[in-house]
């Protein structure tokens, strides 16, 4: 009898794997939250309008594709939407809510492919309705385009920053401008690494050519100051970053806008990994990431931790460990041999490891600097669950705290409904910038990961 294979997560990493093992035979759950495969970026429009100007020819194909791989293998894929994993249950069991519904899933091998989240970065306004993260920005108007605002700033640092802008003027939007705060020698400097992926770079220049006929400025090497509004967002104050990015204000520049899109990059979803107690390590642009051997499998044999959640690296990258993992899966259910699968797993990690030189290159020009822990004042709140201000943060670093334990139990940070996913990356690299990186202990999610609303305690349905 073949082995019971959950995945956890419907986006490109996940998807890959259940393809692929659906291709040798071999049946798998697959558990994810949105009521469609593809992910964030694959899922696609949720309400279809006349025209999607914002949705590119390639990105409509591969969604396309994947909902047609679905169908062709919907006999061997049982696809749970609309699903929550809660964390684990002992050992081999996960517990799922659906809906209002409780219930829990069996396994005996499990594929963690839970994604990522946006990294924010608090400065003076930051909570002020019309300041957006980059992918919520996306996913409003890829849900069938559903514009923001009307008159966008965008800042922060990395490739997202050129596409969302573009995304924003093919949906009639006014950008004013792109602000991004590494140096243009910075990006420079990478370009041997960027050219790893030759058509990509070739895109990434089609979208800067986009940008420059649409008469939309992009300033290098500058970044946030503040955001300001009564009960709306009014006013985006920008300025050019010295060399740690810290903002020089007397140059700054005021511009009048109704939305900013912040994008600082990504870390690991990988609390799930987390509460299983799988083997972790901290890395400062991916944040809390699970080890996994050339196989994608964790510290634990039965579980193998792939895409986003193993290391933030891109959709083709994650699709390309979907399919790693899913040799290793089909070797073990005696589907193929062990020695075809190291062949191919060979050609697999070789393209791999040029995807990865490629996002290593965006990532040593965004590598976050210590000028952006400047940005808030005493009185920005960091961590908004619990409202606690940056100043509170300072004195009890004073007072000798030196990792994030204490710093959680001194102040309440990380301590609220989202467990530290919007504020525990300012505190970490506060502590780093204070020496206290080799004495930092990593905050562990609580279980359960999510709310569960109380009629999931009622009578049995």
């Amino acid at each position: 009898m073949s082995d019971k294979i959950v995945i956890v997560g419907a986006g490109p990493a996940g998807s890959s794997t259940a393809i692929e093992l659906a291709k040798h035979g071999i049946r798998s759950t697959v558990i994810d939250e949105a009521p469609t495969q593809g992910g964030v970026i694959y899922r696609g429009p949720w309400r279809q309008t006349a025209e999607m100007p914002h949705l590119d020819e390639k990105l409509t194909a591969t969604i396309a594709s994947i909902k047609q791989e679905y169908r062709t293998y919907s006999h061997l894929i049982d696809f749970e939407q609309q699903s929550r994993v809660l964390g684990p249950l002992g050992m081999n069991e996960l517990l799922v809510l659906k809906g209002d519904r409780l219930s829990s899933v069996e396994y005996d091998r499990l594929v963690l492919a839970t994604g990522c989240q946006e990294r924010s970065v608090p400065f003076p306004g930051w909570q002020l309705p019309g300041v957006m993260l980059l992918g919520g920005i996306q996913l409003q108007i890829k849900s069938g385009l559903v514009r923001p605002g009307n008159k966008v700033v965008v800042a922060g640092t990395g490739p997202l920053l050129v596409l969302v802008a573009c995304q924003l003027s093919r949906a009639g939007c006014d950008v004013i401008g792109v602000y991004e705060a590494a140096k243009f020698g910075e990006i420079a400097k990478e370009v041997r690494s960027i050219l790893n992926r030759p058509q990509q770079a070739l895109q990434g220049l089609s979208m800067l050519w986009y940008l420059k006929k649409q008469n939309i400025p992009v300033h290098y090497g500058w970044g946030l100051v503040e955001a300001k509004g009564d009960s709306q967002l009014q006013e985006v104050t920008v300025a050019p970053y010295d060399e740690d990015w810290v903002p020089e204000k007397s140059e700054a520049v005021t511009l009048r806008a109704d939305t900013l899109g912040v994008g600082y990059g990504f870390t690991a979803r990988s609390q799930l990994a987390q509460l299983m107690d799988l083997e972790v390590d901290y890395d400062h642009m991916s944040g809390t990431i699970p080890r996994v051997d050339s196989w994608q499998r964790s510290s634990r044999e039965s579980v193998f931790c792939i895409g986003d959640t193993a290391r933030i690296a891109g959709a083709d990258a994650a699709v390309i460990e979907g399919k790693i993992a899913a040799l290793a899966l089909t070797s073990e259910q005696g589907a193929l041999e062990h020695s075809v699968a190291e062949t191919e797993l060979d050609q697999l990690r070789r393209k791999l490891s040029r995807f990865y030189r490629f996002r290593y290159g965006f990532d040593s020009a965004g590598y976050r600097k210590p000028g952006l822990l400047t940005l808030p004042n005493n009185d920005t709140v960091i961590c908004r669950c619990e409202q606690v201000t940056k100043q509170k943060i300072e004195g009890a670093i004073e007072q000798g705290c030196r990792d994030m334990v204490t710093l959680k139990m001194r102040t309440r940070v990380t301590m609220g409904d989202c467990q530290g996913k919007t504020c525990s990356h300012y505190c970490y690299d506060r502590l780093k910038q204070e020496g206290f990186e080799p004495e930092q202990k990593l905050i562990r999610p609580r279980f359960p990961l999510d709310q569960i609303p109380f009629a999931a305690f009622g009578e049995e349905q």
